[in-house]
């Protein structure tokens, strides 16, 4: 028998609430859906926004996708491609889900996907039923946050959940609520660079955790015994 740890994935949920900063959640939000192209573990992979800061928070994400990426993402030879051709035809059914509001195009002979943000889905559309793992977007707008934690807590245990908001108590509760396997408040991604914070899944997003001293103890036997007197 060999130790093993398993830090696998899952769809992953971002939440901005209405207090949030959203310039700062739109820039992070972009770094962390988007690195890779959306091809990471611990993507954002879909986003529950306050009604209240849908259309601005929507805005914000496109001049930043613009800011890093340019006018033409298709254009900018550093942006990266899909990983093969089953992914990009995967990922391309995903662009027929909801309402497009950021993106869309893709071109399948460059095995390009341009990132792309996606209105009006619902829990049961395609793109809801399998880790996105790629520059695609879905996002659901809430007035009560209570039934989306709900939603999040029925469905298989994330790899990772992010939180944008300043209310500490609706931090607490979040936290209180929902099993994920790791997660930042204002950020995203920044929780797996630390080596000061274990990094792992729970449930179907991973058994085991590592970084730091957790890497060393993970894969450690620590030899259970006993010594009596005589």
């Amino acid at each position: 028998m060999t130790p093993v740890t398993l830090e696998l994935g899952g769809k992953s949920p971002a939440i901005v609430h209405s207090d949030a900063d959203l310039k700062l959640a739109a820039q992070r939000l972009v770094r962390g859906k988007f690195l890779n192209a959306g091809q990471t573990c611990v993507a954002p992979d879909y986003l529950l926004v306050h009604e209240q800061v849908h259309d601005e928070l929507i805005d914000l994400i496109g001049a930043e996708i613009k800011d890093k990426f340019g006018d033409d993402v298709l254009q900018n030879t550093d942006f990266p491609h899909i990983v093969n051709t089953r992914n990009f035809d995967r990922l391309s059914k995903f662009l027929n889900d909801g309402k497009t509001l950021i993106g869309g195009r893709s071109v399948r002979e460059q095995l390009l996907i341009e990132p792309t943000v996606l209105g009006d889905v619902n829990w049961e559309s395609s793109v809801m039923q399998e880790e996105i793992f790629g520059p695609v977007l879905p996002v659901f707008t809430y007035s009560d946050l209570n039934p989306m934690l709900d939603e999040i807590v029925r469905r298989p245990k994330p790899l990772a959940l992010y939180l944008f908001t300043q209310d500490e108590q609706l931090q607490n509760q979040v936290l209180n609520q929902v099993s994920f396997g790791g997660g930042c408040i204002n950020d995203t991604l920044s929780h797996m660079t630390s080596h000061y914070l274990p990094f792992g899944g729970v449930g179907e997003s991973g058994m085991g955790s590592y970084h730091g001293q957790q890497s060393f103890d993970v894969f450690s036997h620590h030899k259970s015994v006993l010594k009596r007197s005589e």
